[in-house]
């Protein structure tokens, strides 16, 4: 027959008839018969149970229990210098914040690893304030605490503490930073004095608080201050309690700056006063020191005060041709027991070769004057080579300390 191996049209009929009974019968296959359910017959039961399953839910974030934990709900008398206290699972998504009755806000720090809110200012004076902690939270819930308590009224014990040094004002390298109270402050109170007297400088330099006396501390830094440096210092030490009822008076800031490096050097051997300013020698001048008797002290000290003219008064202290009442110009005290350094006219002579004052440094009427126009407050002054050595305390005399005699000083 011809329709064996037959390559004309019949044949080619033949097999596209084939090819769309195959096609009926795979269609067949797909579109009947099969689960009840709908699901196709070549998925396993596996694929058919993950395939109509519902999509999982999102996760949902921990709910933080959070409270309160100091000042005590609704306490009373609380210290001005409080610092607010929480609980919480998750301190590091936990906001906390502290109003007064009047819905002001109180700023500070929040230090989530203490669980601690530290107000920047002391807290008002039978102030009532609402504190406010919210936890870990989703898009609209979160754990909420609200506490509330009342600052302590105003003590009638304060202590008010004093600034040497004005805001503004310029000083020399080593001026120290002076903060007088009007009331000795007991040993054990000193360290959170201390802590609450901070300083900034800039450029940073390393420093510390020393306590002169229980009414007295001075900062000072481990070398001379950087010429132009800028000193900040901040004093909070209100509502700060310190001892037998009594509680600090004060919160302020003064601002000062560190002038030129003007530093003078008097050797006793040369009789002769060098003079510095910023590393480089500017000045030379023969000096008279303290003669047998009455002998100039050696150490550092510091520009405390300059007086254009002024009177020098021994009489009834000392007797004979030692006792005077003279008129001197271009002074600048040292210490407070009489050193300065001035004009002396009537030791110029002497001035370079030997010693015939009372204890001053004597130098020329010309040299008096220059450097009474070129120093400032704070300049330091270091005397070598004479009989005595300076007190401590006699003046400013934080320099003549070594840095860790200095250190002791500290209350922390």
């Amino acid at each position: 027959m011809r329709l064996r191996g037959v390559t004309g049209p019949a044949g080619r009929r033949w097999r596209m008839t084939a090819v769309v009974a195959a096609a009926g019968v795979l269609l067949s296959a797909g579109c009947s018969g099969g689960d009840k359910s709908g699901t196709p017959s070549w998925q396993s039961g596996a694929e058919a149970a993950a395939a109509n399953a519902p999509a999982p839910a999102s996760p949902q974030p921990t709910l933080s229990t959070v409270a309160v934990t100091f000042p005590a709900k609704d306490a009373t008398g609380v210290k001005a210098i409080a610092e607010i206290k929480y609980s919480s699972e998750d301190p590091a998504n936990t906001a906390v914040e502290v109003k007064d009755a009047a819905g002001k806000k109180v700023e500070g720090t929040l230090d989530t690893d203490e669980k601690v809110f530290r107000p920047a200012e002391a807290l008002g004076w039978g102030k009532k304030y609402t504190v406010t902690v919210t936890g870990t939270a989703s898009a609209d819930r979160g754990a909420t605490a609200t506490s509330s308590f009342t600052v302590m009224k105003k003590p009638s014990k304060l202590v008010r503490a004093v600034s040497h040094l004005g805001d503004g004002q310029t000083v020399g390298v080593g001026m120290p930073l002076i903060i007088r109270l009007d009331r000795a402050v007991p040993k054990k109170y000193r360290a959170d004095v201390q802590r609450r007297m901070q300083v900034t400088a800039t450029p940073a330099q390393e420093g510390i608080w020393h306590w002169t006396s229980g009414q007295e501390v001075h900062y000072r830094p481990k070398v001379y201050w950087k010429p132009q440096t800028k000193v900040s210092y901040r004093v909070q030490l209100k509502g700060v309690p310190m001892g037998d009822g009594w509680y600090g008076r004060t919160d302020y800031t003064v601002n000062v700056k560190i002038g030129r490096s003007f530093v003078m050097t008097v050797d006793n051997k040369s009789k002769h006063m060098i003079v510095k300013q910023n590393g480089k020698v500017v000045k030379k001048l023969p000096v008279s020191l303290g003669k047998p008797g009455f002998h100039t002290v050696s150490g550092t000290m510091l520009v405390t005060d300059k007086l254009r003219k002024t009177t020098f008064n021994t009489i009834g202290r000392f007797t004979g041709p030692d006792a005077y009442n003279t008129e001197v110009e271009y002074a600048q005290r040292l210490t407070w027991g009489g050193q300065f350094i001035h004009a002396a006219r009537w030791s110029e002579g002497s001035q370079g070769r030997t010693n015939v004052s009372h204890g001053c440094i004597n130098v020329s009427h010309g040299g008096g004057k220059w450097l009474y126009e070129n120093t400032m407050i704070g300049d330091p002054v270091t005397i070598t080579g004479t009989e005595e050595r300076i007190q401590y305390g006699d003046g400013w005399t934080d320099w003549s300390l070594s840095w860790e005699e200095y250190k002791k000083g500290s209350a922390i």
